[in-house]
């Protein structure tokens, strides 16, 4: 399949590896033009709508609501041009009524889209086993079901375009906050002097553990102990931004989330302190060695 994807940052580029590895014929595009390089194999579009142009499916993973109008709306963007009967596939972290005004457009230009955020980062988008939460209607969901299936271990479609980004953002709250709880918690362990692997491996064994300790929790004993965790697969300043929307939403539904709005003012802390770039497992470390003071 002739695929193009928008976006070839950390997860993007994930994604075209994935699909280059299983045959597809692929054609990126980032406003960074080194970044979309990076991509092997890969043709690189000058703009999204030669992008658009000249594929059948468009997946797009953006960094937020501004690069989606940016990339979409633009004079040289995704819809400037002849778009009729194409797919788009987008798998931005975003508030619903984003996706469902991007929809709109869509359906204008009498293309599809499928709105598909995703958990996971970037070693399972590697491999295909991310999860999908698919907002779309479901003719729109059967022609794109064969290739999300490729990226995605399982997809839930949880109902029309703008659900998708609900459930995500919900999703990754109790993951985001779960980094800065954890933080506290290793704070009251540190008279205890434990080996830091070995006090991960105990929370990890109990019910004070999310999953992402238990898939992750030999980069956080590293990180523990001071060394090297590798490259940030979802850092501290995206968590930030996700934050963000969550409380944009609440306020939207008018509901609040009191928890949510702390963790961001300790991540906005955190950030002004240089430390906008570590990854969730380093948060932590971060925040059980500031508790010191």
């Amino acid at each position: 399949m002739n695929i193009g994807i928008a976006g070839t940052g950390r997860m993007g580029s994930a994604i075209a590896a994935r699909l280059i590895g299983l045959g597809h014929q692929l054609t990126v595009w980032n406003r960074t033009p080194e970044k979309a390089s990076v991509a092997a194999g890969a043709t690189v579009a000058a703009t999204p709508a030669e992008l658009a142009s000249s594929v059948e499916v468009i997946i797009t993973i953006l960094t937020n609501a501004a690069a989606i109008d940016a990339v979409y709306y633009g004079e040289h963007g995704l819809l400037a041009g002849e778009v009729k009967g194409k797919l788009f596939i987008e798998m931005s972290t975003v508030r619903p009524e984003t996706e469902r005004a991007l929809a709109e457009w869509v359906a204008k230009k009498h293309a599809q889209l499928v709105e598909c955020p995703v958990g996971g980062t970037v070693g399972p988008a590697k491999e295909g086993k991310l999860f999908g939460l698919v907002g779309a209607d479901a003719l729109a969901l059967d022609r794109a079901r064969p290739l999300l299936e490729q990226m995605c271990r399982r997809i839930e479609h949880v109902g029309p375009v703008g659900a998708g980004a609900a459930m995500k953002l919900a999703i990754n709250l109790p993951l985001i906050v779960f980094w800065q709880a954890f933080g506290e918690a290793l704070a009251l362990t540190r008279p205890l002097g434990i080996d830091p692997a070995r006090l991960v491996e105990i929370f990890s064994d109990t019910s004070g553990a999310a999953t992402v300790l238990k898939n992750g929790g030999a980069a956080v004993a590293k990180a523990l102990a001071g060394e090297d965790t590798g490259p940030a697969a979802f850092d501290l300043d995206s968590m930030r931004k996700d934050l963000r929307t969550m409380l944009e939403e609440a306020q939207h539904l008018g509901v609040e989330l009191p928890t949510a709005a702390r963790v961001l003012e300790a991540f906005d802390q955190a950030a002004h302190a240089g430390h906008g770039g570590i990854d969730g497992v380093r948060i932590p470390a971060w925040v059980s060695s500031k508790a010191k003071a």
